[in-house]
């Protein structure tokens, strides 16, 4: 997909304002970019093997949030974390988003394998690439990233509200 250049500085200020929003909350680690052809990922690392992401998909008009590990015990420890609660996958993170200030109690959540890294993951869907320009929009994703560290943060031993 070939970006206008508005389009462009659409997506890199979206990106901008992700991460500096971040930037001051120490729970999550630095923001790296690992972007492909197709994803646009902003990574926040929790140590070498997870991270928690917001990703833009330009050709599908989709930001993606979500937690994502390449270590089998810890994606493991997720699953239980979830079986322990009693929930579906779905339910489990829309109590998670609504912890974080979302009216989205049963989320798309997408459980997969992307290259060696398990991950939780849900897509947001926008209409148009000016819709990342949108307070509606970035804020929502900020809130999904929170109900992921909410969700899946105690599997990691991440504590909350630090």
């Amino acid at each position: 997909m070939v970006l206008s250049s508005e389009d462009q500085d659409r997506i890199e200020s979206f990106r901008i304002y992700v991460e500096d929003s971040i930037a001051t909350d120490d729970r999550y680690g630095p923001a790296v970019r690992e972007d492909t052809d197709t994803v646009l990922a902003t990574r926040f690392y929790e140590g070498t093997s997870c991270w928690f992401e917001i990703a833009l998909l330009p050709a599908e008009k989709q930001v993606r949030v979500g937690f994502f590990t390449t270590d089998p015990a810890i994606n493991t420890d997720c699953e239980q974390v979830i079986v322990e609660s009693g929930e579906t996958s779905v339910r489990f993170v829309g109590q998670a988003f609504e912890e974080a200030g979302l009216d989205l109690p049963s989320p798309a959540v997408e459980h997969g394998k992307e290259r060696d890294a398990s991950y939780y993951a849900t897509p947001l869907k926008f209409d148009d690439m000016i819709d990342l320009d949108s307070d509606g929009l970035r804020d929502k994703a900020l809130r999904m990233l929170e109900g992921y560290l909410i969700a899946f943060g105690p599997a990691l031993g991440a504590e909350e509200g630090e």
